[in-house]
């Protein structure tokens, strides 16, 4: 393909785009695939021969799409929305075909710049104060795995990379039980291993890291010879939307001297507004903080704002400056591959700027607060059905619950067998996690397009395919 043919196609492209998210609601949410399905239609081999467009296309169509997922439809009421606005896909486009790589002011100046304004303009977006500075990162595993290095190197004086681990003093980290498996995968990729990330419990109706036992830990952990080294809080956990009482986490900290992460990595979108900021009230105090907007503000995937007290700290523990990347000749600009694990960087900016200028902060926060809206409204509706309990009260567009019908036997594997009726059915997406060892049902509303019929619906659903199962 050249670029003249790529005009005619690329205008192809965008009809096919408007004609899938007008029919999406007419698809079944989640693909019925079984497995092995698609592999089974695709050619053993690659071709040799250069093969028409047209056909490439009818098979995007007639294998690949009936094995989709379709996360963008407005009844995806699974997992944590993966918003793509179409603001934003039009950004991608843009990004694709100039297609930059951004790894240094250098290699595209106005990429960084934008993204320092960006960054700043979320930054008081969501009401972190003045001195906080932010970087785009693919994703907040990639934040979470850049402060636990920090945790890491900070703690060892910045001896960690220069010398490696052995020998040195076992480190450390604190978080709830209920954080992402991200941050197990950051401590295994910082080389402090499972064994020493430490758990505390949670409990109360937040399912709030408890302090005190924080407290214990981290005494304890001093008095065997370990060193403590960070503290990792979440705000609107995966399973359940557990939030810790940041401003208690730290208070420990400051007393401990830990280096402190706090993963709002979806609820922390939810912080543009401003009646929502009580929930992660002490956020300020602390020395990273990361969230997506790739997940609940439309920004499609990948787009992650990671925000740091002192991003000294982080630039330490990462820059690395061979002669190849030095910017001669110019003083006080920011290579932002100095604050990222890659050295690649995608021109993920641009998206945000398009994606805020044309919703405007007023029009993203009313998305937002529609969803939790509707949300209480249905864990209220449902509470009001016999048989129905809710386990985990909303905490914003999140609530977990189950059916538990007088005389029901195994509550789990009933449970279980209602997410299979309702995913089969296929006009809603849920997902399940345990609760205190309980199987539960999650929804969460996000889907940038979702309205107020399509929750309604997710009620009618459950409670429909609910109406028809028999106690196991």
């Amino acid at each position: 393909m050249n670029w003249e043919e790529f005009r005619k196609r690329g205008a192809d492209a965008a009809h096919w785009a408007s004609d899938y998210h007008r029919d999406l609601r007419a698809r079944p949410v989640r693909a019925r695939s079984k497995p092995g399905d698609v592999l089974a239609q695709l050619p053993l081999c690659p071709p040799d021969a250069a093969q028409p467009v047209d056909d490439i296309l009818a098979d995007l169509e007639q294998t690949i799409l009936p094995g989709m997922t379709h996360w963008q439809h407005p009844r995806f009421f699974a997992y944590f929305p993966a918003n793509a606005a179409p603001i934003s896909v039009l950004a991608e486009y843009y990004v694709s075909a100039i297609a930059a790589q951004c790894m240094l002011w250098q290699t595209s100046p106005a990429a960084t710049e934008l993204e320092t304004r960006v960054c700043d303009w979320m930054r008081q977006a969501i009401g972190l104060p003045e001195g906080f500075s932010g970087v785009i990162q693919d994703s907040a595993s990639t934040a979470t795995l850049c402060a636990v290095l920090s945790m890491r190197e900070r703690a060892l004086d910045w001896a960690g990379n220069a010398e490696g681990l052995s020998g040195q003093p076992t480190l450390r980290i604190y978080c709830s039980a209920e954080v992402h498996t991200s941050i197990d995968r950051a401590i295994w990729i910082s080389g402090i291993g499972e064994a020493n990330l430490v758990r505390i419990p949670t409990g109360g109706p937040t399912r709030a890291m408890d302090v005190a036992a924080l407290r214990a830990a981290i005494a304890a952990d001093r008095a065997a010879g370990m060193l403590p080294a960070g503290i990792i809080a979440c705000v609107g956990g995966t399973s359940a939307g557990a939030t810790d009482d940041i401003a208690r986490v730290m208070d420990v900290a400051e007393a401990e001297g830990l280096y402190t992460h706090v993963d709002a990595a979806w609820a922390g979108s939810a912080m543009i507004c401003p009646e929502f900021q009580n929930l992660w009230a002490g956020v300020e105090r602390a020395d990273s903080v990361v969230l997506n907007p790739h997940k609940w503000l439309g920004a499609q995937f990948d787009c992650t704002t990671h925000f740091l007290r002192d991003p000294a700290t982080l630039v330490k523990t990462l820059a690395i400056q061979p002669e190849y990347l030095k910017t001669h000749g110019a003083d006080g600009i920011i290579n932002y591959s100095e604050w990222s694990v890659p050295l690649g960087r995608r021109f993920r900016a641009l998206k945000l700027w398009f994606l805020i200028r044309a919703h405007g902060l007023d029009g993203l926060r009313q998305m937002i607060r529609n969803h939790v809206d509707w949300t209480v409204a249905l864990a209220q509706r449902l509470a009001g059905v016999p048989g129905f309990e809710i386990v985990t009260q909303p905490m914003l567009s999140l609530f977990t619950f189950r059916y538990a019908p007088p005389g029901a036997g195994d509550l789990d594997a009933l449970t279980q067998d209602l997410v299979n009726r309702i995913n089969d059915d296929g006009r809603i997406y849920l997902t399940q996690t345990r609760i205190d060892g309980a199987l539960v049902i999650r929804f969460q509303a996000g889907a940038f397009t979702a309205t107020a019929e399509d929750v309604e619906m997710a009620f009618d659903v459950i409670t429909e395919l609910a109406a028809d199962m028999r106690p196991v």
